[in-house]
Order: C-alpha cells, then sequence, then structure tokens
C-alpha cells in the first residue's frame, strides 16, 4: 500500500519563528535586568571631568546602596536642566533605551558626585579652601578637573554651610566650574521652600555609577575616594528640611 508523501516543514519559517523567540526572549531578559540590576548612561556634559568625559558610557548599579564620595546618576530633581536642548528620540533610539543601551537622546538624568549624606553638614570651605563634611576636611586633588596646563579647579568658589536634610542628598561635580550642581540651587524658590531643591532626593537616585565600559581605551573600575573614609557620621539626626547659610546664596 501506497503511503501518503509527508511535507517537510519549511526550514526558513522555523528558523524565523526560533529567530523571534530568541530576540523576544534577549528583550525581555534585557529589560528585567535594567530595570532591577543595571543600567548604562551616556555622559552629556563637562561637569564630571576628568573622571568622566563627554560620551563616556557608564553601568549604573540598582541593587547596591550609594554611599559618600560615589558617583551617582538621579532624576532631575527639580528642573536643574531648565531648557537644556535635547534631540528628539527616534523609533531606534526608543528600542535600544528600553532593552538598556543608552543613547545620545536620553533625557532627564544628570551624573554628580555626592559630598553630603542626610544629616551631614557640608561648607565651603576652611581655612586653607576646602570642603569639609561634618568638621572634617575633604582632600579633593585625586578627583577634581585638573587643566592640561596643570592647574587644578578650586573646591568651590561658592560659600556655604549647609545641613542635608532627611533622604536627600548634597551633590557636586568634579570640574566645579563647570558644574550648575546642588550649590547653584541654593536659592532656588520652589513649594519646598527656597533653597530646598539643591537637596536630591534619595528616590529619585538610580544608583552609583559602577565603571566606564565605552570607549574601551577608557573602560575602568570607578572606586570611592579614599579621603571619604575619613569622614565622620552625624551627630544630630537629619532635619525636616535643609539648613542653608547665608540665605541667598548660589553659584
Amino acid at each position: 500500500m501506497e503511503q501518503p508523501v509527508r511535507r517537510r516543514p519549511n526550514a526558513g519559517l522555523a528558523f524565523l519563528k526560533e529567530l523571534v523567540f530568541v530576540v523576544v526572549g534577549a528583550i525581555i531578559v534585557s529589560s528585567l535586568l535594567r530595570a532591577f540590576v543595571g543600567q548604562m548612561f551616556i555622559i552629556p556634559s563637562q561637569s564630571m571631568e576628568n573622571t568622566l568625559l563627554i560620551g563616556d558610557r557608564v553601568v549604573v548599579q540598582k541593587i547596591t546602596d550609594f554611599h559618600r564620595g560615589d558617583v551617582v546618576v538621579f532624576k532631575d530633581p527639580a528642573d536643574w536642566l531648565g531648557d537644556e536642548p535635547t534631540d528628539d528620540p527616534t523609533t531606534v533610539d526608543r528600542i535600544l533605551e528600553f532593552v538598556g543601551i543608552p543613547t545620545a537622546s536620553s533625557p532627564g538624568h544628570l551624573i554628580k558626585r555626592v559630598i553630603g549624606m542626610p544629616g551631614d553638614t557640608v561648607v565651603c570651605c576652611d581655612d586653607s579652601g576646602r570642603i569639609t563634611v561634618n568638621g572634617t576636611a575633604l582632600d579633593e586633588t585625586a578627583y577634581l578637573y585638573t587643566s592640561p596646563s596643570g592647574t587644578q579647579v578650586t573646591p568651590s568658589d561658592v560659600q556655604f554651610t549647609v545641613v542635608v536634610p532627611r533622604d536627600r542628598i548634597f551633590v557636586m561635580g568634579d570640574h566645579r566650574d563647570l558644574s550648575a550642581d546642588s550649590r547653584c540651587h541654593l536659592s532656588d524658590l520652589s513649594t519646598q521652600g527656597r533653597g530646598q531643591t539643591a537637596f536630591v532626593p534619595i528616590s529619585d537616585v538610580v544608583g552609583p555609577a559602577f565603571a566606564i565600559v565605552s570607549p574601551f581605551d577608557r573602560a575602568k573600575r570607578l572606586r570611592v575616594p579614599a579621603t571619604f573614609a575619613e569622614i565622620p557620621a552625624p551627630t544630630q539626626a537629619a532635619p525636616e528640611r535643609g539648613e542653608i547659610k547665608p540665605a541667598g546664596v548660589s553659584c
């Protein structure tokens, strides 16, 4: 008896189905990693030179806490970026950002170094021109911007004393002359009260930057400078609102 002829499955269709499963699975895994483990960001400005340069890609951890001295990425806390122009993301940009690959159009985030944690008293400056935290001076020579001629920027030209409020942090860029950081918002008016938007809500922090991964010749681990290990804990509980002296100080 003649057997019916069995049709061979379409090899091309089977390959496409398998490819779709692989791509969809990769997107799901990448999205979960981005949401709960880590994410990459592109450095958009000169504010963290020479620690980070424009175009550097950094990996930000989401599963570890951060501390004084860490470089952190955070959402724009209160329109710090103002009307800074950004390119509208393309469809490809949106897809890449969805799976955790940053593009130049990624808006709304900043990156700075944590100088003060909740309850810390941060002062500029002591008699030697150094920032102090809880009465102890920071030696910032290891990371403050140094020009090609060898001149290092001063820790701050803005004189201030602040006490960081509960659940917030005080941040500064490493290129202090080009960083519109917490110092520059100490007199901002808002519904929170004058100057309160200078303190970044911890809830807005994406996480600490762990490493530079691109370009490859700059790839390295980012570590907390040793000077921060000398800072003592605050002696009093963090206030509900940040304390700022003198009133109206700003960049």
